[in-house]
């Protein structure tokens, strides 16, 4: 749990000195900083995605996902979430509360999704080898930093979701040795990719409306399932 730790503790501190220096970056070049993340992030998404080697276990696994995360109603749940955090730690410092609730949603998603969250957190659990997350931590740091800068203390408070959530994996992932093959690993990745297509697509503001990305994150979820099903069948 310490390299999870470390990475929560990374998006802290690279946030706070986004804040820190965020008046010393023109709001021009601070739009234009976010596209290029964007931009990273749909590379990132894109590599992921592209490893699957079953593409009907990611098709199913997305649809049943986003159906539960609907159902559930997660990304409203991320967004209280970040309204809540908001009024109890800003208390009126002018910054608005959509741009928190989005700084914290955005970051939320994408230090959270992806395969090097999901292989570091894995390999935390069952070999007790940090070093993916380590590096992640450093990726991350640097993330936050832009995003800080951008989107204020929302991303702040993402270092508590980033802690919560590789944390759960972790600690899973330490009693599902025999679930989680490299097969599995790979379609789980493959999902959180697709997802990581539509933070994309938020960020660069392509879509008229934003994608509800948190409503499909149970999808990550189930390739175990759908694999263990079909190797039943």
């Amino acid at each position: 749990m310490i390299a999870v730790v470390v990475n929560a503790v990374a998006v802290l501190v690279g946030s706070l000195i986004g804040i820190l220096f965020k008046k010393g970056i023109s709001e021009n070049l601070q739009k234009a900083i976010m596209k290029v993340m964007g931009l990273v992030t749909l590379l990132l998404a894109f590599q992921n995605a592209l490893g699957t080697k079953n593409t009907l276990c990611v098709i199913i696994c997305l649809v049943l996902g986003t159906i539960i995360g609907e159902a559930i109603k997660i990304d409203n749940g991320l967004n209280n979430a970040g309204d809540f955090f908001k009024k109890k730690l800003l208390k009126g410092n002018g910054e608005s509360s959509s741009r928190f609730t989005e700084g914290f949603v955005t970051t939320s998603i994408l230090f959270c999704v992806g395969s090097m969250t999901l292989l570091g957190s894995i390999q935390a659990g069952i070999n007790h080898d940090y070093s993916l997350i380590y590096a992640k931590s450093v990726m991350d740091f640097v993330s936050s930093i832009v995003f800080g800068a951008a989107m204020g203390y929302g991303v702040t408070c993402t270092s508590i979701f980033v802690l919560l959530f590789q944390g759960a994996i972790t600690l899973a992932a330490s009693g599902l040795a025999d679930v989680l093959t490299e097969t599995t690993i790979t379609e789980m990745s493959a999902v959180g990719g697709v997802i990581l297509i539509g933070m994309g697509i938020n960020i660069l503001e392509l879509s008229d409306k934003p994608i509800r990305v948190a409503n499909m994150l149970p999808a990550i979820l189930l390739p175990p399932v759908y694999l263990g099903v079909m190797s039943l069948i």
